[in-house]
């Protein structure tokens, strides 16, 4: 098994580190710093500078559901990056939050050396699905303390991840470190609705935050069959939010995916923007969303669509 660049480091004293039992044999000893002897735990090849804490509601999601349609998510991967697939060939890239790794999976397939990140168990599922790409690597780690050099990828890309920690911007600070100079960094995160909209899910969200995650599958299953049914998955979800995905599995997914998690920030483009100017970016472009139609569009750019995103890609500065 091939490890991509870069290495990982040692998050105590930031010396490389290396697999005990050499890269085509990652085994399960610790991986031990030779500089300062602090261990990190080697589980199933999976470096584990974390335990799941606060986002344990993904590792329980992305392992138990299918929801990778490889269709979908290139075309997905290219409209939530702005980067086409023909352009990843060698480059090192860093897909920070991969969940069940779906993106990673399709940076892989098309040549980059992809290490992804997550800071729950869900980098187990994620492992079994590129299982076949030598150039994919899994860690669980804090993406506000990742174990790899600043600068260190060509191109890093963050999809509906970063507003599901306690501070967005903290997160995106510490990710945008990584890219180096003249490298890309796409970022999608979930996007201001309207008051009244914020006002119904926050209290929603209040309860269900709270259900153990077997009885909020049961809530959401009402969501996927809800989302299911022509016109109605097209009005109620501007109340409540629920997935109209075409298959049941991946609404059921989506829907849990919003209900779940500890946390879960709104963000508006004109805030995100801030961000990559002051964190250096250039070349600024606000990526439009997948989906087209006017009546979509209409919803979409009034904020009126629940789970919808404000999505960027920048070019970090080289001055």
């Amino acid at each position: 098994m091939t490890l991509p660049a870069p290495p990982l480091l040692c998050l105590a004293c930031g010396h490389p580190l290396s697999f005990p039992g050499g890269e085509q044999s990652p085994g399960t000893a610790p991986l031990v710093c030779p500089h300062c002897a602090t261990p990190v735990p080697l589980e199933r090849g999976i470096p584990r500078y974390v335990s799941s804490q606060h986002l344990e509601s993904f590792g329980h999601q992305w392992n138990r559901y299918e929801v990778a349609h490889d269709d979908e998510d290139r075309a997905t991967f290219v409209a939530k990056t702005g980067v086409e697939l023909t352009e990843l060939a060698g480059l090192n890239v860093l897909d920070a939050g991969c969940g069940g790794g779906r993106y990673s999976k399709v940076a892989g397939e098309a040549g980059a050396r992809v290490w992804g990140a997550d800071h729950s168990h869900a980098v187990d599922k994620a492992s079994l699905l590129c299982g076949h790409l030598p150039n994919v690597r899994f860690v669980q780690a804090d993406l506000k303390r990742l174990p790899f050099p600043e600068g260190a990828f060509d191109f890093v890309f963050s999809i509906g991840v970063m507003h599901h920690d306690v501070e967005t911007r903290a997160v995106f600070d510490a990710v945008a470190r990584l890219v180096k100079p003249g490298g890309w960094y796409s970022v999608w995160l979930y996007r201001r609705n309207q008051g009244w909209q914020e006002w119904i899910n926050d209290r929603l969200r209040a309860r269900t935050t709270r259900m153990p995650h077997d009885r909020l599958e049961q809530w959401c299953r009402w969501g996927a069959w809800l989302g299911g049914i022509p016109v109605a998955n097209k009005l109620f979800n501007k109340i409540v939010n629920f997935s109209a995905h075409p298959v049941f599995e991946n609404r059921l997914c989506d829907t849990f995916d919003w209900f779940a998690p500890q946390y879960q920030h709104h963000h508006t483009v004109d805030e995100l923007l801030g961000w990559y100017r002051e964190a250096g970016f250039e070349d600024l472009r606000v990526l439009p969303p997948e989906k087209t139609g006017r009546l979509y569009r209409w919803v979409y750019d009034r904020s009126l669509l629940i789970g919808s995103g404000v999505n960027v890609t920048g070019r970090r500065s080289t001055g």
